[in-house]
């Protein structure tokens, strides 16, 4: 017999010299121990039921624990209650911190972990899914999960309910549960900025190969345009990145190289935006560096770096985000692979090509990725920041109606409050409207209403985290939940998570104590009662 340990609780998992893995059974199976997940699994057993959490990857906290701090997208914390406000946001203020404090807290809660480990295949028997297949899907020495799932060390999951806390909704969309991706159109749900928006960030840079020659081709990093009209719905999706941190300290900096497909010319956009920004600034290297520094490493946000949205070129590629989120394996691991590549050729570009002013190149040269971060990932973040992907269509669809506060809704499990907060889903060749001089923009940049959104924190309804009855009885979505592209870049705030995570799991255990019932029919009158005891605010009153 060999052990093989896989959990923070110290579970020890059995597999046979046959090679047989185990299968694990549990009232409540929580699929990904993002921040969501994690608050989801120990509200669960603090409400008794027997829970296991599986994770794809070996790290706990998700983007939480790979660069974003916990409160830094949560504009009115009184508008949060329960674990997410005694718990998530006193979590730390940097990844390796907000790791610890959940790793912590999930041992100190003996939540079995599984690693590792990703849904293959959901079996459901009667609308209810009773089994989840895994895979083995150790990740690699960046963090990029692998393509293809090796033979599993956990077979299997066997739960009376399930949970997707995922950031794909993988788990829902093996269970047969309706979504959607991409943008809506805005006649579909009457949201006047959904679908295809304006151009944004557009500068006279001339987007062929051959400049002049549009039979040359559309130079690398410029997607073709769609032709589409203004509030057009399409499968495009706001820009995923890094939340990295970079230093030039050399007891803590690990290097950036290049991939090793590296060919300056798949950059040459990027060597005549930064052709502009020195015509623009006259030559001035100091009053140029800060328009050079929004390419790379980017804006900084709170320590780490992250997409400067006033950028035509940043440090996150455009237009690949949209292959993601309905991908299988093989694809979302193409996608993550890209994004460092990416920004690995970025930086080697900025470093080397005589475009760049030499202090800038010496300056960018000189960064490398903070080890001490990330350790076991050379210093890359261990998660992309996925800002949207798939999005289930329930039996309550969140709309920017809701997000402007102009609906009521009777079932609210918890509060959201952030503005529309979009970053740009392409780049394209495009003439500027009124000269009609061709160039190159971006498209899908929004911030409405700024951190504060409209002022109101709005209320997420119960319904929007169910799937339809019809298609699943015992799968609840607090991450993917029931929303358009819209009203998702409003609510998909990590503390909006943890508050829909906690929710979900008292739901849970009140639909297994009401002899199994389907999550669609509990009784929401006592949800309530038991969210409010455990300090959740569900309504905002003016304070």
């Amino acid at each position: 017999m060999r052990k093989i340990v896989l959990s923070l609780a110290c579970l020890t998992l059995i597999a046979d010299s046959t090679g047989a893995a185990e299968v694990r059974r549990a009232d409540v199976c929580i699929y990904a121990a993002t921040p969501a997940g994690i608050v989801a699994a120990v509200t669960a057993k603090q409400e008794g039921l027997d829970v296991v959490l599986v994770e794809p990857s070996r790290w706990v906290g998700g983007i939480l624990g790979a660069g974003i701090k916990p409160m830094q997208d949560c504009p009115e914390p009184r508008a949060v209650g329960g674990l997410t406000k005694t718990k998530v946001f006193v979590a730390g203020n940097d990844p390796p911190s907000i790791r610890r404090s959940f790793e912590t807290w999930l041992k100190e809660e003996n939540i079995p972990i599984v690693f590792d480990h990703r849904v293959a295949k959901a079996v459901k028997t009667g609308g209810r899914i009773t089994r989840v297949e895994l895979e083995h899907s150790p990740p690699d020495g960046f963090g990029v999960p692998p393509a293809e799932g090796k033979p599993p060390i956990v077979a299997a999951i066997e739960a009376k309910y399930f949970i997707d806390c995922s950031y794909e909704g993988d788990l829902m969309a093996k269970a047969g549960v309706s979504y959607t991706y991409g943008r809506e159109p805005a006649e579909k749900y009457g949201e006047e900025p959904a679908g295809v928006g304006p151009p944004t960030n557009w500068r006279p840079i001339d987007p062929y190969v051959v400049p002049g020659k549009p039979e040359s081709g559309l130079l690398p990093l410029i997607d073709v345009d769609h032709g589409k009209p203004r509030g057009a719905g399409d499968d495009y999706t706001q820009a995923y990145n890094f939340r990295f941190y970079v230093t030039d300290d050399p007891n803590r900096r690990a290097p950036i190289t290049p991939p090793a497909d590296y060919d300056a010319k798949k950059f040459e956009l990027v060597g005549r935006y930064v052709d502009y920004i020195m015509q623009w600034a006259g030559g001035d290297v100091a009053k140029a560096t800060p328009r050079l520094a929004s390419i790379f490493p980017g804006w900084r946000n709170s320590g780490e770096y992250n997409y400067q949205r006033n950028s035509l070129v940043t440090m996150a590629p455009l237009g690949i985000s949209r292959f993601y989120q309905d991908g299988d394996w093989p694809t979302k691991s193409r996608v993550w692979r890209e994004h460092i590549d990416y920004l690995r050729g970025l930086h080697h570009f900025l470093s080397t090509d005589g475009r760049v002013p030499e202090a800038f190149r010496k300056q960018t040269a000189a960064l490398g990725l903070d080890r001490t971060i990330h350790p076991e990932t050379a210093g890359w973040p261990n998660q992309l920041y996925v800002r949207i992907s798939r999005r289930m269509v329930g039996p309550y669809v969140l709309t920017h109606a809701d997000v402007l506060n102009r609906t009521t809704v009777d079932d609210s499990i918890g509060l959201a409050l952030y503005g529309v907060d979009t970053y740009p889903a392409r780049r394209y060749a495009v003439r500027e409207p009124t000269t009609g001089v061709m160039g190159t923009a971006t498209e899908g940049n929004m911030f409405i209403g700024g951190a504060k959104g409209t002022g109101k924190p709005y209320a997420v309804p119960y319904r929007a985290i169910t799937p339809k009855a019809e298609e699943c009885a015992n799968l609840l979505v607090p991450v993917c939940f029931s929303a358009t592209h819209i009203a998702y870049a409003s609510a998909r705030m990590e503390p909006v998570f943890c508050i829909l995570g906690e929710s979900a799991a008292v739901a849970t255990a009140q639909a297994l104590r009401a002899d199994q019932t389907r999550v669609q029919d509990i009784n929401f009158a006592k949800l309530r009662g038991r969210l409010l005891e455990r300090g959740q605010v569900l309504q905002w009153t003016t304070r």
